[in-house]
């Protein structure tokens, strides 16, 4: 029976995949085509190794020859990326990471997305410590500008829409604590831009609090917010670092850099 072929073996199909990743890798580096001679030169392989390994990335489209000597990533990455991307649910990555920050914390925390001019609770994390009606069901809607979440989606929109959306919701109150009036309201964004997370503080629900920070997509866009929802004498400073870390690792999870 033949010995199985080592790593280090020059035609191990391991050091093989090893060396088409490191062309994939110099490519993606770069967003011009490159030469053969530059490409051997960056990714140290001798410059037959390195076109034979590319003529066969070529034949399946992964990398496309642009001229003789010259290379560039290929479509096929697009189509694979993109069928990657489609299969991604940011509520099934999001979970895990809320069950940690749910265990870590003790409280209930929400995954939202937005929906026209309100937020939609699509997922949470949750013990049931606490009876807390509105934030606890998913399915649940409120107004973007009493949540900490949908202030996120607010401050998305910019400045410049924002009294456009005052003039369609009248930004009704929900409770004495609810911001009612456009400058309040562009001081809270203001602040939520400068610290990275956002607070309703009894906005929703007398004797409910909330931080909330935006989950983005690799696009760069606001998708989800995550939140941590509590009885507001158990709100903690330290929980707007915490929820801004937390969404900043979902959205690593999703392809945002």
């Amino acid at each position: 029976m033949p010995a199985a072929k080592d790593k280090d073996d020059p035609k191990s199909p391991i050091q093989v995949i090893e060396r088409m990743m490191k062309l994939l890798d110099v490519l993606a580096e770069h967003p011009e085509p490159l030469g053969l001679k530059q490409i051997a030169q960056y990714t140290r392989l001798h410059p037959s190794t390195a076109h034979r390994i590319l003529s066969a990335m070529v034949a399946d489209r992964v990398v496309d020859r642009i001229e003789p000597g010259s290379y560039r990533l290929g479509m096929r990455l697009l189509e694979l990326g993109n069928l990657v991307k489609s299969r991604i649910s940011v509520r099934e990555l999001a979970l895990p990471i809320m069950r940690e920050l749910h265990a870590q914390t003790g409280e209930t925390v929400n995954l939202s997305v937005r929906h026209d001019d309100e937020i939609v609770y699509v997922e949470r994390s949750s013990s049931g410590r606490s009876a807390m009606r509105i934030v606890h069901m998913i399915g649940t809607r409120a107004p973007l500008h009493v949540t900490a979440a949908g202030k996120l989606f607010l401050l998305e929109d910019g400045f410049a829409r924002l009294r456009d959306y005052a003039k369609r919701t009248g930004l009704a109150p929900h409770t004495r604590n609810s911001i009612d009036n456009l400058t309040a309201l562009e001081r809270d964004l203001d602040r939520i831009q400068r610290q990275g997370w956002a607070t309703d503080n009894e906005e929703v629900e007398i004797g409910v609090s909330c931080v909330a920070a935006g989950v983005r997509d690799d696009g760069g866009h606001l998708v989800a917010a995550l939140s941590i929802s509590t009885p507001a004498d158990r709100m903690k400073p330290q929980w707007g670092p915490l929820i801004k870390e937390t969404a900043d690792r979902i959205a690593r999870a999703v392809g945002h850099t």
